[in-house]
């Protein structure tokens, strides 16, 4: 069993958006993000170790983000750090114990 997931690990504040997609009257498509959700984040840029791992398999995760528990999340938002950084979702992975304390979010930038 993992130990719970400390609130003190979690010191970046994060933007979750979703993508909304509207057409103007000329017919062109538009994209514009809504906020989903603020969270606490722990962002953690990859290791030597891991992202020699992450190249083996043709992977181009360099970030791996650990949020509380949210559901409804998808690979086509986005998350936006405190610098402004945009990261990209390759998927959401709950915690191995409950599948309900934390997601890790492994994303590219």
């Amino acid at each position: 069993m993992s130990k719970p997931l400390a609130a003190g690990r979690l010191r970046h504040r994060v933007r979750i958006e979703s993508p909304t997609r509207t057409q103007d009257a000329g017919g062109t498509l538009a994209t514009t993000w809504a906020l989903v959700a603020e969270v606490y984040a722990s962002i953690e840029a990859l290791s030597v170790r891991d992202f020699i791992a992450a190249q083996a398999v043709q992977s181009k995760v360099s970030v791996r983000i650990t949020i509380r528990h949210l559901s409804g999340l998808t690979t086509d938002m986005r998350l936006i750090g405190p610098d402004g950084t945009i990261y990209k979702p390759l998927g959401f992975l709950p915690d191995p114990d409950s599948n309900r304390e934390y997601l890790t979010v492994p994303c590219t930038t």
